[in-house]
C-alpha cells in the first residue's frame, strides 16, 4: 500500500505518541486547515477512550469543523465501529490503520 507522504506523517506521529506513553494505540488526525494532532488512549477506572477519538476531541476543542485524514497505529485488530463512525462523521473517508512497526494494514 502507497500513502500520501502527508498520511504517512500521521502515521509516524501516532507511532510516536504511542511508544512515548506505552499505550496500547495511538492515533492522529489532520483537519481542514492541514493542523495535526496526535493522541494515545485512555484506559482510567472512569474514562475510557480510544486514541482515535482522543485526537478527535482535541482536533475539535482547537475548532477544527472537518478532517482530511485520521490514521491509528495499533498491536491490535483495528479500529472500533465508534473510531470508524467519527471520522466518517468528520469527512475521512479511510481511516489508515497500521502496526507498531508503521506498516500500514489498510
Amino acid at each position: 500500500m502507497t500513502l500520501d507522504p502527508e498520511d504517512s506523517k500521521l502515521i509516524t506521529l501516532a507511532r510516536a505518541s504511542r511508544a512515548r506513553s506505552g499505550s496500547a494505540e495511538g492515533a492522529a488526525v489532520r483537519d481542514e486547515t492541514g493542523r495535526t494532532y496526535s493522541a494515545t488512549d485512555v484506559a482510567l477506572e472512569a474514562l475510557k477512550l480510544s486514541a482515535v477519538q482522543v485526537a478527535v476531541a482535541m482536533a475539535i476543542s482547537s475548532g477544527a469543523r472537518s478532517l482530511e485524514a485520521a490514521a491509528l497505529v495499533t498491536a491490535g485488530d483495528g479500529p472500533s465501529a465508534a473510531d470508524e463512525a467519527v471520522a466518517r462523521e468528520l469527512g475521512v473517508k479511510a481511516l489508515v490503520v497500521a502496526g507498531p512497526d508503521g506498516t500500514p494494514r489498510s
